[in-house]
């Protein structure tokens, strides 16, 4: 059983002992730095990176639990890690952020060699503009915290995000330590250690870990998953049935303008040179008048279809349907269903998860004998 630390906090606290138990962990050098949600000047909540160099008072604005995610943290962490500092840094992520940096790790996009791992237990996410709403009506991560575990969510004319209602992994697995607070009491944190690399940190800050997570709190966490996987379920269906055909796809896609947003938004859209911004897709004028002969009218910009279809073949392994794509969209489409849907039959075809697991390959880099047989008729 994993050993954990009870942190105690007055209400209204929470980050005033989050912060002080951070600025420990630099002090003592079992961290250089720090990647944590912290409450920017302009009161919104960002990544915001701190070493031990810098003014690590400024961990005083952290806020891990702020209901917002404005970029993924996975690409961040990539970005990072990506060609390493050699300085350890600890980053607190949320589960859909972790298990899409598990799949940028395989990618080669990202290196934990000198990371503290740390997820923390999330009910979910409010788009940016209403986390905005949120903070202007005086509510903070903790009353969100209380009234989320109760299941209470929405908050006068605002929601957590669609994604965020289906997903099924509110406490993250693959960590060095995790933050749990669902149904620990309203004074109470459990910062648990789940691997050698944790237990050391916190040793080397001179932290013991003489508790244990409440069973209460991980009975609260299963009630949740039960909950998430029967409304991620009931979704799929509800989402197959309305994009069963090219037409239906095709109506869902009508407003895309072909930004990119969506693209940029995904942390495991990872590509260095997309194909849709080479030469492949620079047509010559007179292709273009080609096709409006053939077909009578071509709509413009053209390929915005083809091109959620291209995303979609090259991501449905690796989504982890954290929902940024279509909190990016500037016309409002509602991609998340469409990819999420997809990617569940994708991997369930490969028995493969996005983000289960660092030593478990991802089926396009390697090559099973007995794989598909029924499809390809070889004899065994």
């Amino acid at each position: 059983m994993s050993k954990s630390i009870k942190l105690s906090f007055k209400k209204g606290e929470l980050n005033k002992e989050l912060a002080d138990f951070f600025k420990k962990m630099i002090e003592k050098n079992a961290i250089d730095a720090l990647l944590a949600p912290m409450t920017q000047p302009n009161k919104g909540v960002m990544q915001t990176l701190v070493t031990k160099n810098s003014n690590i008072k400024a961990i005083d604005s952290i806020d891990p639990f702020a209901p917002v995610v404005p970029v993924n943290g996975a690409k961040i962490a990539s970005s990072i890690t990506a060609k390493p500092s050699n300085r350890k840094v600890a980053m607190i992520l949320r589960s859909c952020e972790i298990r899409a940096l598990v799949e940028l790790v395989k990618l080669k996009q990202a290196n934990l060699d000198d990371v503290l791992l740390i997820g923390i237990d999330c009910i979910g996410r409010y788009e940016n503009l209403d986390f905005l709403k949120f903070q202007e009506q005086g509510e903070t991560s903790e009353s969100f915290i209380e009234k989320g575990v109760a299941g209470n969510t929405q908050n006068n004319d605002y929601d957590i995000s669609k994604a965020c209602k289906i997903c099924e992994f509110p406490r993250p697995d693959n960590v060095d330590l995790r933050l749990c607070i669902i149904d620990t009491g309203s004074d109470a944190l459990y910062i648990e250690s789940l691997s050698l690399k944790g237990d050391k940190a916190l040793e080397k800050a001179g932290i013991d870990l003489n508790d244990s997570v409440p069973a209460s709190s991980s009975n609260t966490v299963k009630k949740l998953i039960k909950e998430r996987i029967n409304a991620r379920d009931k979704a799929f269906e509800e989402y197959r049935e309305s994009s069963n055909s090219f037409d239906d796809l095709e109506k869902r896609f009508a407003a895309c303008i072909n930004c990119y947003n969506c693209r940029v938004a995904c942390p495991v859209c990872y590509c260095k040179e997309c194909v849709f911004v080479t030469d492949t897709f620079r047509h010559n004028g007179d292709q273009y008048m080609a096709w409006a002969d053939s077909f009578g009218t071509l709509k413009m910009p053209a390929d915005t279809t083809f091109y959620h279809l291209t995303r979609m073949s090259h991501m449905s392994l690796f989504c982890v349907g954290c929902g940024q794509c279509t909190s990016a969209c500037p016309n409002d489409i509602d991609l998340m269903p469409v990819f999420r849907t997809v990617a569940n039959k994708t991997q369930d075809r490969f028995d493969y998860q996005a983000g289960r697991a660092f030593d478990e390959a991802q089926p396009l880099t390697i090559f099973d004998h007995d794989e598909f047989v029924e499809v390809t008729g070889q004899v065994k």
